[in-house]
């Protein structure tokens, strides 16, 4: 009987060992997977009102970010936990305030870097150029002397469509990111959009920014009864105007 009960207490205590060999390896195994570290630095060009804005492998790099941080105070600095892993991280400024929608010229933005983010602290030091291109002169005096385009997003009964804006492309499959993006448009459904050249250009207007039109979404090309989009000729010093698109409901 004695040997029995010693044999049983034996066996408990190697059961109890390997359930405590699990738990300790479950454990260990959650510990790892929910790691994070810390990427911080500073952004120069301009120091004030930058964020970061972080994106996984793989994701739209103009849509919407995985993670975005806070905006910088007037000494440049940022923080954000992120878990361990490979990012891609942009900084941008929008002259608005704005957090999302489209960097035009005016507005600051730095180039794409891959990050990997592991080990406690990643420091990360970023410069932020003001972007190039359209000028964000859209309300008040119009400079004629411009190269531009100028006119009115209207809907299928004629009436002007806020809130919507004017793509630019330099090819007529505009498949691409456009080369330039208006502001939104007023009540008046009006739109003015500085070029850094003239040349040959293709329009389309929406409501939306970012990825493929979807279903209820405002779209049109400017075209002339073409099933292809009709070419914008813009000479340089040009302000072309009126140049108006229609937009229908995507079905």
């Amino acid at each position: 009987m004695k040997k029995l009960n010693l044999f049983c207490l034996l066996m408990l205590s190697a059961v109890a060992f390997v359930l405590t060999g699990c738990d300790s390896k479950d454990s260990a195994s959650a510990k790892a997977t929910s790691e994070k570290s810390l990427l911080q630095g500073q952004v120069t060009m301009p120091l004030e009102g930058v964020r970061l804005y972080v994106y996984k492998p793989g994701m739209d790099l103009y849509g919407p970010a995985y993670a975005i941080s806070q905006a910088t105070a007037d000494d440049g600095k940022f923080d954000l936990e992120l878990p361990d892993g490979d990012y891609v991280v942009v900084a941008r400024k929008r002259s608005g305030g704005e957090e999302t929608g489209p960097v035009v010229a005016g507005d600051n933005r730095s180039e794409f870097m891959p990050v990997n983010v592991t080990g406690g602290v990643v420091e990360l030091q970023i410069s932020a150029p003001i972007k190039i291109g359209d000028q964000r002169n859209f309300t008040g005096d119009i400079d004629e002397s411009k190269t531009g385009l100028a006119g009115q997003i209207l809907d299928s009964d004629g009436q002007p469509v806020a809130t919507a804006r004017v793509h630019v492309y330099d090819h007529v499959q505009m498949s691409e990111r456009p080369k330039f993006v208006s502001e939104k448009t007023g009540p008046d459904g009006r739109y003015l959009i500085y070029l850094p050249a003239g040349g040959t250009y293709y329009l389309a207007a929406r409501d939306k920014f970012g990825g493929p039109p979807k279903l209820g979404d405002l779209y049109g090309r400017y075209d002339k009864g073409t099933i292809e989009p009709s070419a914008v000729v813009v000479k340089e010093g040009q302000l072309l105007k009126p140049v108006d698109i229609t937009v229908t409901k995507v079905w």
